[in-house]
């Protein structure tokens, strides 16, 4: 019978096991959380990387059938054209003698930050693309690193 109202008595969780829940719960969203805003930069810094992607191809072409990396104007103006969720119309540019595609962020978590997208030319070809000018590393996409 003393069993029996000892097992009515307690129905809830203490204040104890509640704080202690809570700690436990506040220390992994302290983990999680600068690791999924390094995500979230990585991902808006690939949206320019992908989004850039014709104007890579366009730069590659006329570099193998001028051997120049002096762009074109319909590069030029393409790259103008080109808009994003996370940059602007007018936010990408293309250097006149190098043809290293600048990205200007206006927006999330990158915005005020420029990407610069360089192209690596070797044998008549362009080998490698290479990203720099965001503020973290790991901001850079894996396929520009």
């Amino acid at each position: 019978m003393l069993g029996e109202k000892l097992m009515k008595a307690q129905k809830g969780f203490t204040l104890i096991e509640l704080m202690i829940v809570v700690a436990i719960i506040g220390i992994l969203a302290a983990i999680a959380m600068p690791a999924y805003q390094d995500y979230t930069a990585r991902a808006q810094a690939t949206e320019a990387l992908k989004a850039t992607a014709g104007l890579q191809t366009d730069i590659a072409v006329n570099y193998s059938e001028n051997n120049t990396l002096v762009p074109t104007a319909a590069i030029t103006t393409a790259a103008g054209a080109l808009a994003g969720k996370y940059f602007a119309a007018n936010g990408v540019t293309v250097n006149a003698t190098t043809s290293a595609i600048s990205v200007a962020y206006s927006s999330g978590a990158l915005s005020g930050q420029t990407m610069v997208i360089t192209p690596t030319a070797n044998a008549g070809q362009i080998t490698r693309w290479t990203c720099t000018g965001l503020t973290s590393a790991n901001h850079i996409p894996s396929g520009c690193r």
